[in-house]
């Protein structure tokens, strides 16, 4: 019986130890190609939120702590600003900025999407990165039609109303999903407050 135990305990050790080696592996084989496609999308978000930009430039890990600091004392508590790229032309001049921000308000979750800022203010529009919410209601919120209602804004926050925008400043809510609505205005306002911050204002 107790060879039985023993002989049971060394052969689930050796499984267990064969698993974590595969997956060790699996994970050292795909991580990279992984990383490499997620910075591919990031970077057609950002062309796609700032077409007139050449290139861009990631800002100083301290202007990133200084915005995400200034977002959160300004009351954006849901929202984090995970990258703040300097856009510029192909002379090097800052043309604006463009930034990754996720909210934490959505019904399925996290909500990831880059948008682009122009130096005057003006939004240039917005790209989901990641998103789970709904089908057929949230997910909604990836269609032209919704994210269109951003762009060519220069605006110092957004609001969503249910009676039909009447305003710059406001947005139609998508039906049947005003949670969706309500995380991806918040999340664009965080991005507004971050491009103040990021000028030097508030």
């Amino acid at each position: 019986m107790k060879n039985n135990i023993v002989k049971d305990t060394i052969s689930i050790t050796l499984i267990t130890l064969v698993a974590g080696l595969l997956l060790g592996l699996v994970h050292g084989v795909t991580a990279e190609p992984i990383a490499r496609e997620q910075a591919r999308q990031k970077e057609e978000a950002y062309m796609a939120v700032f077409e007139d930009a050449s290139g861009f430039e990631a800002a100083s890990e301290e202007q990133l702590k200084a915005v995400q600091e200034g977002i959160l004392a300004d009351g954006f508590e849901t929202s984090t600003i995970d990258e703040v790229m300097i856009a510029q032309d192909e002379s090097g001049q800052e043309l604006g900025y463009a930034f990754t921000v996720t909210n934490s308000e959505g019904y399925g979750g996290n909500i990831t999407f880059a948008m682009g800022i122009q130096d005057d203010g003006t939004l240039n529009g917005i790209s989901i990165l990641s998103i789970s919410e709904t089908a057929g209601l949230g997910m909604q919120a990836t269609q032209p039609e919704f994210q269109q209602q951003f762009a060519g804004k220069q605006v110092e926050s957004f609001e969503y109303t249910k009676s039909g925008a009447s305003a710059d400043n406001q947005i139609d809510a998508l039906s049947g999903a005003t949670i969706t609505t309500n995380a991806m205005t918040n999340g664009v306002n965080a991005g507004l407050d971050a491009f103040r911050i990021a000028k030097g204002g508030n």
